[in-house]
């Protein structure tokens, strides 16, 4: 081969060279399987509604700022949340918690339907709802939620505005599993669960403290 083939072959083998060479570089850090967890709370029992109970419209649970994420949320020692991107819910805390909500709820035996926004059937009690709270707190050793809760009397007839029959907060606090000093994904997840289920239980325990609405003709 002549200097000026040999020159030409090296060239253009070069390029391939480098190419392949950027190809064998191996990632920094090894892959992390994305641990995903349910937040679903039960109620113990299920209760059958009287005849004539009212119809209960749940509206969409809003989130508050910072748990319109599905990360795990963690409250530090020093005051700061740090957000487990690893480890998450199965979905949008706050669409599991409304769906927990709901559920609990229609559980509860105090309604005869619990209904979605657009539902055909007429409400007689309206509830919105925003979930302020979800975190493992390793510090008090404690998972925590909370919802604020505001309760609507549907207007009679379809006509005029509903009327406010209660705004609360509704806390739930479990205990926090821990192993050593550590805190695994697992318990925050199971703990903060348990706390949304105490905080739905007060959400239950609270309308029926209201004044009962009248059933809508």
């Amino acid at each position: 081969m002549t200097p000026v083939a040999t020159r030409r072959t090296l060239l253009r083998t070069m390029p391939l060279a480098a190419a392949l060479a950027g190809c064998s570089v191996l990632p920094d850090r090894p892959y992390q399987e994305v641990q995903r967890f349910a937040l679903a709370p039960e109620r113990p029992q299920r209760a059958t509604p009287a005849r004539g109970a009212p119809v209960l419209l749940v509206r969409t649970l809003r989130a508050a700022p910072g748990l319109d994420v599905r990360g795990l949320r963690l409250l530090g020692a020093d005051g700061q949340i740090t957000t487990e991107y690893w480890q998450e819910w199965a979905a949008p805390p706050a669409d599991l918690a409304e769906e927990a909500l709901r559920r609990w709820l229609a559980a509860s035996g105090r309604f005869s339907a619990v209904t979605l926004p657009g539902s055909r059937l007429r409400s007689d009690l309206v509830l919105e709802a925003e979930l302020i709270r979800l975190q493992a707190e390793p510090g008090s050793g404690l998972g925590r939620a909370a919802l604020s809760v505001l309760a609507l009397a549907e207007a009679q007839s379809g006509s005029g505005e509903a009327r406010i029959l209660g705004q609360f907060l509704a806390e739930g606090a479990a205990p926090l599993a821990r192993q050593g000093s550590k805190v695994r994904a697992a318990d925050a997840a199971t703990a903060m669960s348990a706390a949304l289920g105490l905080a739905l239980a007060q959400v239950e325990q609270r309308l029926a403290g209201l004044p009962a609405p009248r059933r809508v003709a």
